[in-house]
């Protein structure tokens, strides 16, 4: 069975993608950027977007019955990449994490707004139900 899940305190856009798919025990969340509930986009800098990033990702998998801890694999998408950047990007991603899962981490020109630096995708496994 698949489930598509819109968690309340998410910003999405409706008809564009669902946030959050489950199907078993897998769960695939749309890619996360630094907009607020309200869609505003908080930070103008890599970190800032990515605290707000892990706090999205935390309400998105929360709905879906799992956290942080259970992502098996990440993909992080970042504006003008500068190696000074990792601690930084990985830093918040990794609070209360014990193991961190596989990654990918892509430099990128621009993604789909010019105020947007970081984007992250990812794939988690939930606690059978």
């Amino acid at each position: 069975m698949t489930e598509y899940l819109t968690p309340a305190g998410l910003h999405f856009l409706p008809g564009a993608f669902t946030p959050v798919v489950r199907v078993a025990d897998l769960v695939f969340l749309s890619g996360q950027v630094a907009w607020d509930e309200h869609g505003n986009l908080r930070g103008d800098d890599h970190v800032t977007q990515m605290r707000q990033i892990a706090r999205n990702l935390d309400v998105a998998l929360a709905a879906a019955g799992c956290g942080r801890a259970d992502i098996v694999k990440e993909t992080v998408y970042v504006v003008n990449y500068r190696p000074e950047l990792l601690p930084g990007l990985f830093g918040p991603l990794r609070e209360g994490v014990p193991q961190p899962p596989a990654s990918t981490m892509v430099g990128v020109a621009a993604l789909f707004a010019p105020e947007v630096l970081v984007e992250v995708d990812v794939v988690a496994k939930a606690p059978s139900a």
